[in-house]
């Protein structure tokens, strides 16, 4: 709807599109004003030029930088309130006011408008729960990373463990069997020497009864069983 024919609704509705965007200008530039002012001060303050000739060349200075500033202001402002005449304040194509003995101005009003404080605390509730839930699960990362690097570790651990044992076992049994080949050989050794000591006992028990059988032959001759004895001996 053209805004002609939007200003008639505005106006039964006691709304004037064109007082709220003077509004918004006229705070635009007290703000810049406010803003200059405090700049002029504190230069002047910075700089010491109060009562002497730069006082004015500050001035002049801010100025310009005031208008270049609010040239570019004013060019964006004008597009935002063409803006708001041609997508904002427009009535909807069709839509007429009710007739009075069908509705008042105040029904109207009463249309339910979302609330925009109760879905803005809404959605700040719902930045805060995830953000806490972004924590929980930050730290619940962290923990794992740290649970990961100690399994690596106890593993790494476990497999050097299991390698010194595996070299501790094989030591192990090499003394093992060079104990078992030392007890193997001094049991060689020793039943050597018995049975070197059973033929030496007897060699001499065979030579004690040749002795006798020549002692027998002879006749018992004393000299000549020595004799003999020393021969075999």
């Amino acid at each position: 709807m053209e805004s002609s024919e939007s200003e008639p609704i505005f106006d039964s509705l006691n709304l004037n599109p064109q007082l709220f965007i003077n509004a918004a200008l006229n705070i635009v530039d007290e703000l810049i004003q406010s803003a200059f002012d405090h700049l002029h001060q504190e230069a002047s303050t910075q700089l010491k030029v109060d009562g002497s000739d730069r006082a004015e060349d500050l001035t002049k200075g801010l100025d310009y930088i005031r208008n270049t500033i609010q040239s570019s202001l004013d060019k964006r402002l004008t597009m935002w309130e063409k803006y708001c005449f041609l997508r904002l304040f427009v009535v909807p194509e069709g839509f007429s006011l009710p007739k009075d003995d069908e509705a008042s101005v105040g029904d109207i009003m009463d249309v339910d408008v979302p609330d925009l404080d109760s879905q803005l605390v809404s959605l700040r509730t719902k930045l805060t729960l995830a953000e806490q839930e972004t924590g929980q699960l930050k730290r619940e990362i962290q923990a794992f990373e740290r649970e990961s690097a100690i399994n690596n570790h106890q593993a790494t651990a476990i497999s050097e463990l299991t390698k010194l044992s595996d070299q501790i076992s094989e030591n192990d049994a090499f003394q093992e069997l060079q104990k078992l080949a030392a007890e193997l050989s001094m049991k060689v050794e020793k039943l050597k020497t018995e049975r070197e000591d059973e033929t030496q006992s007897a060699r001499f028990q065979q030579l004690h009864l040749w002795n006798e059988d020549l002692l027998k032959i002879i006749g018992g001759n004393g000299k000549y069983t020595l004799q003999v004895s020393s021969m075999y001996a």
